[in-house]
């Protein structure tokens, strides 16, 4: 079980112009990036989705195997997924006999359909969170429900507590890692056995785990009070968000991107 496959959360610090692009703007490509790919009818129109995606993985500068590793947690849901459609799903062009079953060509087709989906809305969350790093994000959050303020929504809070749940992300599954590895050294068999003896395997596991992130929250809990932290009212910032031409360029390619996904859908 590795734990340290799962990438959301962590943040690859790099000098690269997906780095450097406004975090409020990531978080509205993303939303959009989004969009796009649940807009894709057919498998054609995911195309401009995956170049776009591709292109800025180069351009971040991230590793491709880092990104590739945020998938192998979801692998099992990505076979369910896969399977399920294909074998359950009805159809009226035959592809293959099994004998026990036909696979139907449109079985097939949904079936990559929707494991593609959800493949690309994994990577694209996994690159906003590789090139964000936590504080930046929050400011990002913090700006965008600020209009919220109007009819008295916590927007700085809201924005504090998701950016602190998206930090400690790594650190509880290090901790997990760490304690996971002193049960298997005391003699806990975390991969062998039925589904229900895995799971009891795994109490061991989850009260510590707990009791650590209870602490944790009550450590920085004291630490905000210590600092006279109080919400967002009256608070400053070193660096003032602002957008430059290089924001302005990836929002237009995006405008671009849903456009080609809607023709594409549509076409074919």
């Amino acid at each position: 079980m590795a734990l340290n496959n799962i990438t959301l959360g962590q943040f690859y610090p790099a000098e690269s112009v997906v780095h450097r692009l406004d975090p409020r703007v990531k978080i509205i490509l993303l939303i959009a990036l989004i969009v796009a790919i649940f807009l894709a009818q057919n498998l054609l129109a995911f195309v401009p989705v995956v170049l776009f995606l591709y292109a800025a993985a180069r351009l971040s500068t991230v590793p491709f195997p880092m990104l590739i590793k945020g998938l192998k947690p979801l692998r099992f849901i990505l076979i369910l997924t896969f399977v399920l459609n294909v074998f359950f799903l009805q159809g009226e062009t035959p592809l293959l006999d099994l004998g026990f079953t036909v696979i139907k060509k449109e079985a097939l087709i949904t079936a990559v359909h929707y494991s593609l989906r959800l493949v690309l809305l994994v990577l694209a969350s996994s690159v906003l969170t590789l090139t964000t790093a936590p504080i930046v994000l929050t400011d990002g959050l913090e700006r965008l429900l600020s209009p919220l303020r109007v009819i008295h929504f916590p927007a700085h809070e809201m924005a504090m507590m998701m950016s602190i749940a998206l930090r400690f992300i790594p650190t509880l599954l290090e901790e997990a890692d760490k304690i996971m590895k002193a049960q298997t050294a005391r003699g806990a068999d975390f991969e062998s056995g039925h589904l229900i003896q895995r799971a009891k395997a795994m109490v061991p596991l989850l009260v510590p785990l707990f009791v650590s992130a209870f602490r944790r929250a009550g450590d920085l809990a004291m630490a905000m009070e210590a600092r006279c932290y109080h919400g967002g009212e009256g608070r400053t910032r070193l660096r003032v968000l602002k957008c430059e031409r290089r924001d302005y360029i990836a929002c237009a390619v995006m405008a671009l991107l849903i456009a080609a996904v809607v023709v594409l859908s549509r076409l074919y």
